[in-house]
């Protein structure tokens, strides 16, 4: 186009449309070679792998781009280039398995692909660079940092990551958000201008994988010094702690930071009021690092746009507002409608409204001043809304540890609707042009819509159809470019004004555009060079603007002239071409263009000019040097890959001139490389035959392979199994000959539609593929594709068949050993090919441990442990379970058939449990390696702990070569009865046959076993070995004290003789009983034991078994009670006692407070429990801060007895932090005598009982025939009968006979009372009716009424005495009819009754002394002071009297055997760490480990000490003495007589000291002589345990104190009290509630 042209062509166009079309004749920029271009010239896209595109970020500063997708992340110029691109992924993983996976511990993993969920910018800090951190949904959704410069360059990555570092969502369908900060750093010394960077996160709640991740966590971004990990969620970095993740899934659609705070919004359901899904506001102070500050509001935006879809922050009039685009809900549900709208939210507003809900919940109790509920306590923690003073907020805008969190606003944030569509949008971005706001919206569709400041809609473009707009709408920092990212592609679109005319321009309404009047031209405000003049840049906005016309011209006609000095049209290019590059071959060069010159010269490619010879005109023949696949199907459909040289300069070159065998082979233009490479399409043969590869290049001799090419049949003979599941899962084997036909890529195989995946390796005669699932049951057939060629099985078909169902699985349990056999029953389990059971553990968090000076880290591997199962038949298989390690947590049983996953919790109900293995004792304990001699004729009693509820199928014993027939088996004992003969021994190294023990993979060793060739014992076992040393200590005083009396008197010889005759049946008698005794216990005890474990267990409330520890003995707790104030001086006291309550919860304050008070001599013991319990009543909603306060008091305790004697400490309760040990320790494991000791104790108390209301129980003395309290044992010898008596009991309308056991010499109170526990049998005590309160009334006939009671006329008087009723003395029959009737007022009889208080068990004797008469019942009391001289006896003779009883000792003996296997339960469920011990025994007894290690104290045995003081003899001792502390039960003085003997035992195994028994030691130490230092082994190993555990139990102890207390306090120390006028404050308290001021 000439200059002349173009002049003449102007004359008749307007300035510019002129304009424009030079610009248009200006030769294009050259565009990125990924960026392709549109018929919109505004619009620039690139097309990307990783659909659905999901993350866009853009970096200002450089002008990069940076996009993420699944499996796919990219880095992008500004115009759109791609610079880098990562995969990211598949990877083998599984939601279910932790990282690292491990295929053989996690069957589930298979190839997965990778979500991007987070891709944020961390902007350089210093010197250093800053980093793209990107999240993925794999490996439990850890992140990467990557170089900004360079996405394919990693700057941080974990292999090993921790489950502190699970960052996002591992489901890709669950959302994920985050924000950067920086922060100050002043836990870690950062000192001035310490930087700490963090990352907060909000992510919603996924089914599988770790399920306690909150749904906000502070991340460690930097500074990371080892042991911090980055991307850790560290104890001290705060989190927002919820109540039940799967009801609080909050579904995050943006965080952003904004001036001191950081805001969140999401939407979840309403849990507090209608339940309802609602759009959510949510705001933390930056600097909080305790989540103290959080508050959140809901959104109300128009009428029912309830769902947030996408947010932005931007200005709206020149405020900062927060732009939400919110769908309408679908019935109730968290889908979104494609009814939606636009709402803004003015940042303002939305702080004062949070403001007010923390405002109100700190100072009005939540309640606004209507009384209406404002603000709540969300997230279901038991914080609640307080009444603090009215300055609270402004002293703590961030809240503190003492002001209640995480707050919601029960009043919603309002706005009207900006923007309405029919059609859902999904992102919004704002821009500022010339003062005013331009939203862009993205939607569903794939639209993107321009709304002006007016919020009219001016333009809509789409940009992807069908693909719908990402939230990640951008805008550049020029706002010259809007980039919309849709499902695959990233498109950038250029803001400009494209409107030739005036009126065009401002009809448009476009907030950027307006009529630049001396230019002639449409453009934005800036580019027009005259703006800032009035009237010389039009807006479309201002009614006042009018385009300029032109009314007339004069002249008409007018020359125009146009210079187009200033354009250049000419460009110059400089190319540089290198002709031995990549040339290797003479094909290669010759193909070069010919106007780079290159030519072959000499073997080798050079410029033309360089060539010193002639160059070669032809290039040699071909060679080929390889052929892929070598063999193919007669149908011929494989590609044949032959690489070589000279393989033809272009693809024609080689077109028909390539055979194979001697068989056309079609080449293939898309896979031909230049002279290397040649790829054809084989064609049929029709017949099997064998050749090389031909390749003819123009007319020089074809090239010729040296491979040799096979044409081959394959076939296929055999498919095994023919059946399978729908759901797929299952390995087919099918068998041929020449399988290995072409390449394994060419090899498929389906069964009917649906693929079969390889497992295996191919080989010529047998592949295995894996069926996938179907859509229906039914026979299909396998086709196995070669290529193009199919074949399939003659006659056979495949047949999918029902899934198997599983309907039950039994036992629920299993020991850590493994291979106990689990019976499952269901339906079709003979389809299932490969059953697996498989148990999921959890893996050992590395811990740092500090013990003795020294530093351990212990780690241990996620493992995925599974068995093979055997199928029985179709309703029922076999499953040995796996063994799994005692240090790892059990997460999840399932079984696995084929393709179909079953969990244990679906099919039972509960989790299947594992327990520690089953601890067998060798038979000789006392000399292990000694043979066990054993009598022929009788069974070996093997001792065992932990056996589960194994029945006796479930294990098998061997001595030598032959069995030894299992009998009984029970909690505490195996019976088994070997041969008659010794059987031989199977162990060369002895000739004594070994007894073994098996039980699924438990093979247990118990000694050698030697029989004994004498006759056969007369008394059992296990009565030798349970009462021999008592029965030998008894005898062995028995005969000393015959020795000495022997010389004195004949009469005491015969007396003694008479004794000796006694003892020397003495082990016979006491065996017989104890086994008799004991046959009959347990008979009652597993009747009682199906009430036991339910609701049968009567176990106080919380609240009534705190009052009853914290305050032993008082009749009306505090809990109970209420301020007893006039109305006056209510709300100045209540005002100062909640002051008090402010000044306790500072530490300082409160630990010089305590100090103070003991430093008081009046101040009493007593009171020191008192306090110490009101305080821990005080504290109990802040169990964190209440433990640091005991902590630090327990530091000054041990400071204290350092210097004196160390092993005096904790023994007494002197101090009040010594009862605040006892209540703290009471707190925490009443979940664990909930759950663990509590059913042994309420059997060992029930066992008690039943022992001890069968013999006779003096109901004034309180002594008892059968007791373990020598002390309280009744020696007289009593005749009694036990009789049954027929209770009538009323049953609604009905009355129902009921059998009683009672004795005839029970008094009247006595069987009203064992009445009363028949008929209300599992029921609490106090839900009884009282003794007193009825009357026994004995019916017999139609009219005869007799109304019983322990007093009345008939009551026989000797001289002084007045002796009880009893059934004997009103002559009631066996069997005689009996009734409880309500006493009557006029009923006169006088009752022996005992009435207990807490703690207090002494008897309360009604009528003792009325007229001078002293009661009795089975003996009277031995005090009789007034005495004649010549009745008075010797010393010599009472020394006799005394001694004759002894022979009643052996009742003792007969108790406690009775009674063994309960006190084991007891002590073993107390003292076992086959279950983890409680978290606050650990953390205790850690505790104290490091105040010995802190101090110096090597001595282990103080140690030991401090522990013993602390739990045992603290807590243990007195729950084992007053089990009505726990249960609702009553303890009658006799009970409590065993239990003191039982506690006192407790008490003696956990002392350092050694057992010695001797001729002087108690009764009750002889008892348990044998047992005691077994117990002492459980003490001992129960520490060691405990102390060689891993440490770290900190986080863990303040979690469960965070549940016991309902709220976290996370603690600081304060550095000065008198900063914060402590005393001041105090005395204001004081003088508040004791009236002295009015005014403070």
């Amino acid at each position: 186009l000439s200059v002349s042209a173009s002049a003449m062509l102007a004359s008749s166009i307007p300035p510019s449309l002129l304009f424009l079309f030079l610009l248009l004749l200006l030769p294009p920029p050259s565009r990125p070679a990924d960026a392709i271009p549109t018929s919109d010239p505004l619009v620039r896209w690139v097309e990307l792998s990783g659909a659905a595109l999901s993350h866009l970020v853009l970096d200002p500063g450089a002008g990069r781009l940076y996009a993420g997708g699944v499996d796919h992340l990219y880095q992008l110029t500004a115009d759109l280039e791609v610079m880098s691109h990562v995969r990211t992924g598949p990877h083998l993983d599984s939601p279910d398995c932790l990282p690292p996976i491990v295929p053989q511990e996690c069957p589930s993993a298979t190839p997965t692909h990778n979500h991007n969920k987070l891709l944020l910018m961390e902007p350089a800090q210093g010197a250093g660079p800053g980093s793209l951190i990107v999240c993925g949904s794999l490996y439990q959704g850890i992140c990467d940092k990557r170089s900004l410069s360079n996405i394919s360059q990693l700057i941080y990555q974990t292999s090993n990551p921790v489950d502190t570092q699970y960052v996002a969502a591992n489901d890709p369908r669950v959302s994920t958000v985050a924000v950067v900060i920086t922060t100050e750093n002043k836990q870690e010394g950062g000192g001035a201008g310490g930087v700490l960077r963090l990352m907060l996160v909000g992510r919603g709640y996924t089914s599988k994988g770790p399920g306690d991740i909150p749904p906000i966590t502070t991340r460690r971004l930097s500074p990371v010094v080892p042991p911090r990990r980055a991307f850790s969620q560290e104890e001290e970095l705060g989190k927002l702690v919820v109540g039940s993740y799967s009801e609080y899934n909050n579904h995050f659609v943006k965080a952003v930071a904004h001036g001191n705070h950081v805001y969140f919004l999401f939407s979840r359901r309403d849990m507090w009021h209608k339940k309802e899904y609602r759009t959510y506001a949510s705001r933390l102070c930056t600097a909080d690092r305790s989540f103290y500050s959080y508050v959140e509001v809901p959104l109300l935006c128009g009428n029912g746009y309830n769902l947030a879809q996408g947010a932005w922050l931007g200005n709206h009039s020149g405020e900062p507002a927060l732009f939400v685009v919110m769908a309408t809900g679908q019935a109730s549900t968290p889908v979104a409608t494609g009814r939606s709208a636009l709402c803004v939210y003015g940042m303002a507003e939305l702080d004062a409204m949070l403001r007010r809900a923390q405002e109100v919940c700190y100072t009005e109790g939540g309640r606004g001043s209507s009384g209406q509920e404002e603000a709540y306590i969300e997230y279901a923690v038991s914080s609640k809304c307080l009444k603090l003073p009215q300055d609270s907020l402004s002293e703590y805008p961030c809240g503190g540890e003492h002001t209640p969190n995480p707050i919601a606003s029960a009043v919603p944030l309002p706005a009207t609707t900006t923007f309405t569509s029919t059609t859902q949008l999904t992102a919004v971005t704002t821009a500022t042009e010339a003062g005013h706001t331009i939203a862009f919206l993205g939607d569903r569709e794939g639209r993107l819509h321009k709304v002006n400041t007016q919020w009219d809609l001016y333009g809509s473009v789409l940009v992807d159809s069908g693909s719908a707009v990402s939230a990640d709408l951008l805008l550049d920092d020029s706002q010259q470019h809007v980039y919309v990212l849709t499902n695959s592609r990233v498109r950038q679109r250029r803001p400009v004004c494209l409107s030739i005319y005036c009126q065009s321009c401002l009809a448009v309404r476009d907030p950027y555009c307006g009529w630049c009047v001396l230019e002639g031209r449409c453009s934005r405000k800036h580019q027009c060079q005259r703006h800032v003049q009035p009237n010389h840049w039009l807006w479309s906005f201002e009614p006042t603007n009018l385009c300029v016309t032109v009314q007339s011209l004069q002249p008409a006609n007018q020359n125009v002239q146009i210079s187009l000095a200033d354009i250049c049209f000419l460009c110059y290019t400089v190319q540089l071409y290198d002709c031995s590059a990549g040339q290797s071959d003479c094909s290669q060069c010759r193909a070069v263009p010919e106007e780079y010159g290159c030519v072959w010269c000499s073997g080798s490619c050079v410029y033309n000019q360089s060539c010193t010879s002639v160059p070669a005109d032809t290039c040699p023949p071909p060679q080929i040097t390889q052929v892929l696949p070598v063999s193919g199907p007669l149908e011929g459909g494989v590609l044949v890959t032959i690489t070589g040289s000279n393989l033809g300069m272009k693809y024609q070159d080689v077109m028909g001139g390539v055979t194979v065998a001697g068989v056309q082979c079609l080449p293939r233009a898309e896979g031909y490389q230049i002279s290397t490479r040649v790829v054809c399409e084989l064609q049929s043969s029709g017949k099997e035959r064998e050749g090389p590869v031909l390749v003819a290049v123009g007319t020089t001799p074809p090239g010729r392979s040296t491979q040799m090419f096979t044409y081959q049949d394959p076939q296929l003979l055999d498919l095994v199994p023919d059946k399978g599941p729908v759901s797929g899962g299952t390995r087919l084997t099918i068998r041929g000959r020449q399988l290995l036909t072409g390449q394994k890529s060419d090899l498929t195989a389906f069964l009917g539609p649906q693929p079969c995946y390889f497992v295996e390796e191919v080989t010529d005669t047998q592949l295995v593929c894996q069926t996938g699932p179907s859509n229906q049951t039914g026979g299909v057939t396998l086709r196995l594709l070669f290529g193009k060629a199919e074949r399939t099985v003659p006659n056979v078909t495949f047949r999918y068949l029902d899934d198997p169902v599983i309907t039950d699985a039994t036992p629920a349990e299993s020991f850590y050993a493994g291979g106990r056999v689990v019976m499952v029953t269901g339906r079709n389990l003979g389809v299932v090919q490969q059953p697996i059971i498989s148990v999921w553990v959890e893996p050992v968090v590395v811990q740092r441990v500090k013990r003795r000076r020294r530093l351990a880290l212990l780690t241990a591997k996620q493992q995925l442990v599974s068995e093979r199962c055997s199928v029985l038949s179709s309703s029922q298989m076999s499953c040995p379970t796996p063994a799994v390690t005692p240090e790892v947590k059990v997460k999840g049983v399932w079984f696995q058939l084929d393709n179909v996953r079953v969990h244990y919790e679906t099919i039972k109900g509960k989790s299947f449990t594992y327990y520690p293995n089953p601890e067998f004792f060798p038979l000789n304990r006392e000399a292990p390696d000694a043979p066990y001699r054993f009598k022929p004729g009788g069974v070996i009693a093997v001792e065992v702990t932990y056996l589960l509820n194994l029945i006796k199928q479930e294990v098998t014993a061997r001595l030598g070569d032959r069995e030894c027939e299992v009998k009984t088996l029970d909690n505490t004992h195996l019976y088994c009865e070997p041969p008659e003969i010794q059987p031989l021994s199977v162990d060369d190294s002895s000739e004594l046959p070994c007894l073994k023990v098996f039980m699924g993979n438990l093979k247990v060793d118990l000694g050698l076993v030697q029989y004994d060739s004498d006759s056969l014992s007369v008394v059992p076992l296990a009565a030798q070995i349970s009462l021999g040393a008592g029965a030998a200590v008894i005898i062995l005083s028995v005969l000393v004290v015959i020795l000495m009396y022997r010389r004195k008197s004949k009469q005491a010889l015969r007396d003694y003789k008479k004794v000796l005759l006694q003892l020397e049946t003495l082990e016979i008698n006491v065996g017989d009983q104890c086994r008799k005794e004991f046959t009959d216990l347990m008979t009652e005890m597993m009747d009682l034991s199906s009430d036991v474990g339910g609701p049968g267990l009567p176990l106080l409330d919380y609240r009534t078994y705190a009052e009853r520890v914290f305050f032993p003995g008082q009749q009306v707790a505090p809990l109970s009670r209420q301020l007893d104030l006039p109305e006056s001086r209510r709300q100045t006291v209540e005002q100062g006692l909640q002051q008090l309550n402010n000044l306790l919860n500072n530490k300082l304050f409160l630990t010089r407070f305590i100090h103070t008070l003991e430093a008081q001599q009046g101040f009493s013991q007593r009171d020191r429990g008192y306090v110490a319990s009101l305080l821990t009543m005080a504290l109990h909603d802040k169990l964190e801060y209440f433990t640091e306060v005991m902590k630090s008091l327990l530091q000054d305790l041990v400071q204290q007895y350092v210097a004196k004697n160390p092993k005096l400490m904790l023994r007494r309760t002197e101090t009040v932090v010594e009862k605040m040990l006892t209540n703290w320790m009471s707190i925490c494991l009443y979940s664990f005598l909930k759950e663990v000791a509590g059913e042994p104790l309420y059997m060992l108390y029930r066992a008690i009982k039943y022992q001890v209301d069968k013999g006779p129980v003096d109901s004034v003395t309180g002594k008892a025939k059968r007791t373990l309290n020598d002390s309280h044992l009744l020696r007289e010898d009593i005749d009694y009968c036990a009789m049954t008596l027929t209770v009538l009991v009323k049953n609604g309308v009905e009355v129902q006979p009921c059998p009683v056991k009672v004795l005839d010499t029970d008094t009247i109170t006595q069987v009203k009372d064992k009445i009363l526990d028949q008929v209300y049998r599992g029921a609490p005590f106090s839900q009884r009716p009282a003794a007193d309160s009825l009357d026994l009334e004995w019916r017999s006939g139609q009219a005869g009424h007799l109304t019983l009671s322990d007093d009345d006329v008939t009551a026989v008087v000797q001289g002084r005495w007045k002796r009880v009723n009893t059934l004997q003395h009103y002559k009631v029959p066996d069997g005689a009819t009996v009734a409880l009737i309500p006493r009557s007022q006029s009923s006169g009889g006088v009752g022996v009754n005992q009435v207990f208080q807490t703690g207090e068990k002494t008897p309360m004797l009604e009528g003792e002394e009325e007229e001078g008469l002293r009661l009795w019942h089975l003996v009277k009391s031995s005090e009789d002071p007034e005495i004649p001289k010549h009745r008075k006896s010797s010393m010599r003779e009472r020394e006799r009297a005394k001694a004759i009883p002894e022979i009643y000792l052996t009742r003792l003996l007969s108790m406690k055997g009775t009674l063994q296997k309960f006190v084991d339960d007891v002590f073993v469920a107390i003292l076992s760490t086959k279950r983890p011990p409680p978290i606050a025994v650990r953390f205790f007894f850690d505790f104290l480990d490091d105040m010995a290690e802190k101090h110096g104290i090597d001595d282990p045995e103080t140690v030991h000490i401090w522990k013993t003081n602390s739990l045992p003899l603290r807590f243990w001792v007195n729950i084992l003495k007053n089990p009505q502390f726990v249960l609702d039960v009553q303890v009658s003085d006799s009970i409590d007589a065993v239990l003191s003997v039982i506690a006192q035992t407790f008490i003696d195994s956990c002392t350092t000291s050694e057992h010695k028994v001797g001729r002087d030691s108690p009764v009750n130490k002889l008892l348990y002589a044998r047992e005691i230092p077994r117990y002492k082994q459980l003490v001992e190993r129960y520490y060691s345990d405990i102390h060689s555990a891993a440490s770290g139990c900190y986080q863990e102890m303040n979690s469960t104190l965070t549940e016991l207390s309902g709220i976290i306090m996370s603690l600081e120390e304060d550095s000065s009290g008198q900063k914060m006028q402590l005393a001041y404050r105090l005395q204001q308290v004081a003088a508040l509630v004791e009236n002295k001021v009015t005014d403070l």
